[in-house]
């Protein structure tokens, strides 16, 4: 067997063995660092993170003694508040927003505060249990808020 037949092989074991491995690991890149604050006692706002990290969001959950502070400082509006508060790429995320919406926001850049999935929509991410709802998403700021899809679970409705 000539030298070159061996360094082709070679080659093609490696690309191998990277299509493999992204593969395996492509879901779990990081597609963006956020900050999630929570009280001690919610759960449901940990089964959120974990579906964020699912989607390759990487995810710091911090331990907050007064969410309403948490709210009041990223002005998060009364009518658009849940029960955790994220931080990601300069946008306020609050409560159970679905992965895809987080894409879709962070790929079209709006200039708004955040994004809200006010009270705690059944089947909504980390809401999984019972039934699941329709639910309207929504991109606010200080001086309005705007619907940004109706959604089903994880999915656009």
């Amino acid at each position: 067997m000539s030298a070159h037949m061996i360094h082709r092989r070679q080659c093609f074991m490696f690309l191998g063995a990277a299509a493999l491995l992204l593969s395996r690991t492509g879901s779990a890149r990081a597609v963006g660092k956020m900050t999630m604050h929570k009280s001690a006692t919610c759960g449901c706002c940990s089964k959120w993170a974990a579906r964020m990290r699912e989607a390759g969001f990487e995810v710091e959950e911090a331990i907050e003694a007064d969410m309403a502070a948490i709210k009041t400082k990223f002005g998060v509006p009364a009518a658009m508040q849940s029960c955790h508060t994220a931080q990601i790429e300069g946008y306020i995320v609050e409560g159970h927003v679905p992965a895809d919406a987080l894409h879709r926001l962070l790929a079209e850049r709006p200039r708004v505060t955040g994004v809200a999935a006010p009270g705690m929509p059944g089947g909504s991410p980390g809401m999984e249990a019972g039934e699941e709802e329709v639910y309207s998403l929504y991109l606010f700021d200080a001086a309005s808020s705007r619907e940004f899809g109706k959604w089903r679970g994880s999915k656009p409705a």
